[in-house]
């Protein structure tokens, strides 16, 4: 039997959990807060870690299933690939098309099954709705309209389109079996700027059926309806109802060159019920056994995944035109979900992705590249050429220098003994990272310090001192463990002199100055 880890454990990776469990496959669960993990163990008597890699390294884990934020998806799950792992990721399969092609290439190349989480495509009641449509009994079908609303949970990372249309239109693309020619998408942002609360989506189809996809989280009561307009008959797919299908054999037809109606009883649609999660947990387990291709695999994740691109270009364009102001080129890349406050300066060529928030205050050089869910400032200054990785925060009292590289989820601090009940912003200690110096994956870096010119943080380190130029430092705390030439690689040293194996420049350790590259005078002595 397949043995499945389940990364992440919060507001719906616990529904997975819980069908994992109960299918008696779950092995081991990932996620960042001890809390959950403890109810976990309690509850379910499985290995629990915050460590992803303790998972990726398990032989006996066939399977991962990621239900961590969607920002991180793509980087996850291209983790679990390289380890060799099935996966099943949470909609939406990642929120770059390149990064979506990069991970069902992957996928294929390894011959590693990729699946997507559009639950829809697993309910009872909505394959009873396929077979209907494809039988012919609803005739030609000429218009499909979805809501999909609730009050609350609200997010801040993603806006309503990304969070609870990608359902719909996985579904609908599934019922028509075509994928849309004409997209638009128009919204509200009620509660945060640029973050939209509501949105409705139009959708054209080559076969000439037009559909709307209503998705909100300020509504005042829970709706997830489904409505399928058809010659003959209709269909309402009511999944907050206890009968989930209904068939009204409405009449529409012409006497006398008048168009009229016929009101016809609602009749129940027989299905049979099955969680669509467990059903979904259960087809996941098969292609895993069989080797088979999934029902939602990578690419059909990647098609839904174009269509909210699209869809959110449109949002951004049609909130241009409504400003009445012609939006002017700029040098420089900001992803529409990304939020930049009044006076923040960036420089030519910098690119911002997915989720970012660029406080007032901050500067911003020249090409740089700030991945997804960043948050800079406020009155940060960073420099050219940085580049910032996913989920990191650069606090105020911290500046990098050029060339600095800081990686996945590596965390600053700014205060040094922080309370909740004592406001401490008076006693920012500042944190500089000087030209060329990395810091790894999930580094800590103490507020208060200075990282050197070329240094190099390892991943997982946690800096509490004052870090040499050049040097290479690891462990908890960090230590010097080597010395790293300016191209990354670490030097290899003979007494005092030492040389990188890669680009082959020189470098001298000194009373005064712990390491420096040789001249070329110094070359020829």
């Amino acid at each position: 039997m397949q043995k499945i880890g389940v990364i992440g454990a919060g507001y719906w990776g616990k529904n997975l959990v819980r069908v994992f469990s109960q299918l008696k496959v779950l092995s081991a669960v990932c996620d960042t807060n001890p809390e959950i993990l403890k109810h976990i163990h309690t509850n379910y008597r499985v290995k629990t870690t915050t460590q992803l890699k303790e998972i990726l390294n398990d032989p006996e884990i066939k399977g991962l299933v990621i239900a961590t934020p969607a920002a991180t998806h793509y980087w996850v799950a291209k983790e679990a690939l390289l380890s060799g792992k099935d996966v099943l990721v949470e909609k939406p399969l990642c929120l770059k098309i390149e990064e979506g092609e990069e991970l069902v290439s992957l996928a294929e190349r390894r011959g590693a099954i990729l699946m997507v989480g559009h639950i829809l495509n697993y309910h009872p009641a909505v394959l009873k709705l396929k077979r209907l449509i494809n039988s012919g009994a609803l005739g030609k079908i000429y218009y499909i309209y979805s809501n999909r609303l609730n009050l609350g949970k609200i997010r801040t990372q993603e806006n309503i389109l990304w969070s609870f249309a990608p359902h719909d239109i996985s579904a609908i693309s599934m019922l028509l079996n075509e994928e849309p020619k004409e997209i638009s998408c128009t919204g509200v942002a009620c509660l945060q700027p640029g973050i939209y609360d509501s949105t409705l989506t139009s959708l054209n189809f080559p076969s000439g059926v037009q559909a709307h996809i209503f998705v909100s989280w300020l509504h005042p009561y829970k709706e997830h309806r489904l409505v399928v307009v058809g010659s003959k008959k209709m269909t309402i797919f009511d999944d907050t109802a206890e009968k989930k299908l209904l068939l009204y054999p409405h009449r529409i037809f012409w006497k006398n060159g008048i168009l009229l109606t016929e009101k016809a009883e609602a009749k129940i649609v027989p299905v049979k019920m099955v969680e669509p999660l467990l059903a979904e947990a259960r087809h996941f387990l098969k292609c895993i056994k069989n080797r088979q291709r999934p029902k939602t695999d990578g690419r059909e994740g990647l098609k839904v995944l174009k269509i909210l691109t699209t869809c959110q270009r449109s949002l951004n364009e049609n909130a241009t035109r409504s400003s009445g102001a012609e939006k002017e080129p700029t040098p420089y890349f900001i992803h529409p979900s990304s939020y930049i406050d009044e006076g923040v300066e960036i420089g030519e060529g910098t690119k911002i992705w997915h989720f970012c928030h660029i406080q007032k205050g901050s500067k911003i050089g020249n090409n740089c590249k700030i991945g997804q869910n960043v948050v800079i400032g406020p009155n940060v200054t960073i420099g050219n050429n940085v580049k910032i990785q996913n989920n990191v925060s650069v606090y105020e009292g911290v500046t990098l220098e050029d060339d600095v590289f800081c990686g996945p989820s590596m965390v600053f601090t700014n205060v040094f003994n922080p309370r909740s009940q004592i406001p401490r912003m008076n006693q920012l200690r500042k944190t500089l990272v000087k030209r060329g110096a990395t810091i790894g994956a999930n580094a800590t870096i103490i507020c208060g310090h200075t990282i050197g010119r070329y240094a190099f943080v390892g991943a997982g380190a946690v800096v509490t001192k004052d870090v040499p130029d050049y040097a290479l430092v690891t462990g908890v705390p960090a230590k010097i463990s080597g010395w790293m030439c300016e191209c990354g690689v670490k030097i290899n040293f003979t007494g005092k002199k030492g040389v990188c194996p890669e680009c082959q420049k020189r470098y001298r350790k000194s009373s005064t100055v712990l390491i420096k590259p040789i001249s070329f005078s110094e070359k020829n002595e």
